[in-house]
């Protein structure tokens, strides 16, 4: 799901670029947002224009206790292509910490395997070139 927030608490509704979930954490369609318990995996892409805010701030809201698997992606520490960062939600310290940083292909097994390719270079080459 894209375009949906999370509400962590009362006051803060941050909107990450991707939301994985399980089917039964959707309400319907009146529904305009998630708990963070129900998350599995919330994604981020980085933007140049919103560095901070999308590193720091919109991270910080949506990795609370009870919500798995968080994702970021860059593309300013890989000569433009972009870079995947997994943190893991650690269950006796209730806090997020770095478990991979990936550079051409996402592989991960936690919260459920998932297996992305994010090496870019061959997009818009011609075949044979």
């Amino acid at each position: 799901m894209r375009e949906m927030t999370v509400r962590p608490d009362p006051r803060n509704r941050p909107e990450p670029d991707v939301l994985v979930f399980p089917v039964d954490a959707n309400a319907g369609p009146a529904q305009t947002w998630y708990e963070p318990e129900g998350i599995l995996l919330a994604v981020e892409v980085v933007s140049p224009d919103s560095r901070e805010r999308d590193r720091e701030v919109k991270p910080a809201s949506t990795r609370r206790p009870g919500c798995g698997t968080s994702g970021g992606s860059s593309r300013t520490a890989n000569k433009g292509l972009p870079v995947g960062y997994v943190h893991e939600l650690d269950p006796a310290t209730k806090s997020y910490a770095l478990t991979g940083v990936f550079r051409d292909r996402l592989k991960v097994s936690v919260p459920y395997d998932i297996d992305i390719d994010i090496d870019l270079t061959a997009i818009g080459r011609r075949p044979g070139a």
